[in-house]
């Protein structure tokens, strides 16, 4: 069942991926030669419509749509992508994780708006402290805890507990006990756990000062929002997600090729992410809704990269060829696409390394 999930949210978001570059290029004035759902070899074509041909591949990994005068191709003229505007080019290639970001927008206010956990501000007797982030290596990783889980108690070995079961007052109470063992409790899909974490210096790298066990906490509320609420709570949860996404994505490029290979190790691919989705279809529908976004989110972020093949690497070409006023040479973009296609596939090759390896450990 998770694999089949993992399948249909990746078909789901990359079929939408495409249908915003479909959609653009249909208001630019660009053929649309097919719109795919899947990877060749075709199964069967649903039929043509206004010039363009939909049909249904047998790989079930996503979707594409082929363009008349593609890159790469030597078509020009009316119709074509190479014959349209700098600008028309621009916002086709954009429209992909524009409507990426949109899907992600929408499904978080449809979360929201049923009653999907979502941020609170306030302690209330229907709110939860959840984790959300847990660090490599921290304290609190070797002890067990992960994301999703519910604490419902913290002491110190004199019986002590924060004020309040919110992440400042935590923070603090881990601050204050440097060294010493705390007994955090938590409620993982309805079974209660107990474990012993000591607050260590030099957890978190931006405060290796402070004493910390590397938990990232919030509070989470149950109720449906009214529609506007949840509009605007979607929004703002969705820039939330891609500055942090942007963050993290930042901070791996930066510690490829240092000595410290724990982020790149973090990485969750293809086969890590049946696992991610079956913990969350453990919670319900809500969460899968929730984790769908932000791997739509994910996909935005990941497609503006300036790397050649992507999103990112094609509208910074075009930036090239704007200011050079000409077009590139087809040979030197056929390489850069080569070139750009062997990194994604070494990239993928070490990201699912890294998840058989967990999963066999």
């Amino acid at each position: 069942m998770s694999i089949l999930l993992v399948i249909a949210i990746l078909v789901f978001l990359i079929v939408a991926h495409e249908l915003g570059h479909f959609i653009a290029a249909k208001i630019s004035g660009v053929k649309v030669e097919e719109f795919g759902v899947g990877y060749p070899p075709r199964a069967f074509t649903f039929g043509t419509w206004s010039g363009t041909e939909y049909t249904l591949n047998w790989l079930p990994f996503g979707g594409f749509v082929r363009l008349h005068g593609d890159v790469g191709e030597a078509e020009h003229g009316p119709g074509t992508l190479n014959g349209a505007s700098r600008l028309k080019q621009a916002l086709i290639l954009s429209a992909g994780v524009f409507m990426n970001a949109v899907v992600a927008w929408g499904l978080f206010t449809y979360a929201y708006s049923i009653g999907v956990p979502h941020v609170a501000d306030e302690p209330t007797a229907e709110t939860r402290l959840m984790v959300t982030e847990v660090l490599p290596g921290s304290p609190i990783e070797v002890a067990g805890v992960k994301p999703g889980d519910v604490v419902v108690a913290v002491r110190d070995d004199r019986n002590a507990a924060p004020q309040q079961l919110t992440p400042a007052a935590i923070t603090q109470f881990v601050r204050d006990r440097a060294g010493k063992e705390l007994n955090i409790t938590y409620v993982r899909t309805g079974a209660t756990s107990t474990v012993a974490v000591r607050p260590a210096h030099a957890v978190i790298s931006q405060t290796s000062n402070e004493p910390a066990i590397g938990v990232g906490l919030v509070l989470v509320a149950d109720e449906a929002l009214p529609f506007g609420r949840a509009l605007i709570a979607g929004l703002v949860r969705t820039t939330q997600e891609a500055v942090t996404i942007v963050d993290r994505l930042g901070a791996l490029i930066r510690s490829i090729g240092g000595s410290d290979s724990s982020l790149i190790k973090s990485v969750v691919g293809p086969v890590g992410l049946v696992g991610v989705v079956g913990d969350a279809a453990q919670n319900g529908w809500g969460y899968i809704i929730g984790l769908t976004a932000i791997i739509s989110i994910n996909l935005a972020v990941i497609n503006l990269v300036p790397v050649p093949a992507l999103d990112g690497g094609r509208l910074l070409l075009l930036g090239v060829e704007a200011i050079l006023r000409r077009p590139a040479p087809r040979g030197v973009v056929s390489l850069l696409n080569a070139f750009g296609i062997a990194c994604i596939a070494l990239l993928m090759i070490v990201v699912t390394y890294n998840d058989i390896a967990r999963l066999l450990a």
